[in-house]
């Protein structure tokens, strides 16, 4: 894929065993998955947004390095947070020593912490909700019905949020899906704090709970698109963490095959999961790649890679190996 820039050949010289030389494994089979004119889910859990991800993420969506995306409702909105309210941000690098009177005091001054970084309720929450209740409303009024992610394209291609852009926006890796019209899936996204915001409105009686389309139409629209997308490609399932963000979108394949019967259906044609999880816990996240053979989620053949490390750490390293930074 072209010359490799030096955090690549760094890389390449010095990850060369354990979960280092996973970490280059596994982006090596990423890049053969693209060089063979396959697609690429990418999966965030966790705090990805807060933490930055959008540095690499926006460009791997630009350069049509990631295909589609499965996320929390955390990562479709606090991307969004980062970027209207960066300045206001507050790290926390003692997080650890933290006392119960000092985390209430955090929370008095309208800080939510997300481990070492605190997201400002007022800047980032409050600066989201007075423009995407308007969407949503307006919506409503048009009997119009959409996904979650869809209301946040149309409230960042409308410009209303630039006026308060506080970092360079090619950072934004939802800006960028925004413009290139990336399709999202959210399942659970009522756990968020958009979701709850929504929630709010419909007890206050001032929305209805059908404008926003449903986890069922997600995973319907979903089966539609893997089945459209397989006809001509194969589809590769690049996981970060874990949780109802991976384990939501990697259940269409079983669903079509076993439930719908559609024994033709492909398998997910390459799979790598980066997560600290121990597997012993019974986790989703723990979980090794080959446990999901016995879902129906994996072939025996499926390329599987498995990075048990820090996935701020290691996303940004193969995303940038295949940037060729």
């Amino acid at each position: 894929m072209g010359n490799k820039g030096k955090i690549t050949e760094f890389m390449l010289e010095h990850f060369k065993h354990f979960n280092s030389a996973a970490l280059v494994d596994a982006a090596k089979g990423y890049e053969k998955q693209l060089e063979e004119g396959h697609k690429m889910m990418i999966t965030l859990a966790g705090a990805m947004s807060t933490a930055e991800l959008g540095k690499s993420l926006a460009e791997m969506i630009r350069q049509d390095k990631v295909h589609i995306i499965s996320c929390t409702g955390a990562n479709l909105e606090e991307d969004l947070m980062n970027m209207v309210a960066h300045s206001h941000y507050k790290r926390v690098p003692e997080y650890r020593d933290l006392s119960p009177q000092q985390e209430w005091d955090l929370l008095e001054k309208g800080l939510n912490r997300v481990t070492d970084t605190c997201i400002p309720e007022e800047e980032a929450f409050r600066r989201l909700q007075q423009h995407i209740f308007d969407i949503w409303k307006n919506a409503e009024q048009n009997n119009e019905r959409y996904f979650p992610h869809e209301y946040m394209y149309k409230m960042l291609l409308s410009g209303v949020l630039e006026q308060y852009y506080e970092i360079d926006p090619k950072n934004s890796w939802m800006l960028a899906a925004a413009e290139k019209n990336i399709p999202i899936v959210v399942p659970g996204w009522e756990d968020s704090t958009m979701g709850n915001i929504f929630a709010s409105y419909c007890l206050k009686k001032e929305l209805k709970p059908s404008t926003m389309k449903s986890g069922i139409e997600y995973m319907t629209w979903l089966a539609d698109w893997y089945t459209e997308n397989t006809q001509d490609n194969k589809i590769g399932f690049f996981q970060i963490g874990g949780g109802i963000a991976g384990d939501f979108p990697i259940c269409v394949v079983p669903m079509l095959y076993q439930d719908m019967e559609r024994t033709d259906t492909p398998f997910w044609n390459y799979f790598c999961q980066i997560s600290d999880s121990t597997t012993s816990y019974g986790s989703y996240s723990g979980a090794v790649p080959n446990e999901k053979i016995t879902w129906g989620k994996l072939d025996i053949n499926t390329p599987k890679y498995i990075i048990e490390s820090d996935a701020t750490i290691v996303a940004p390293l193969i995303f940038a190996y295949l940037l060729g930074w």
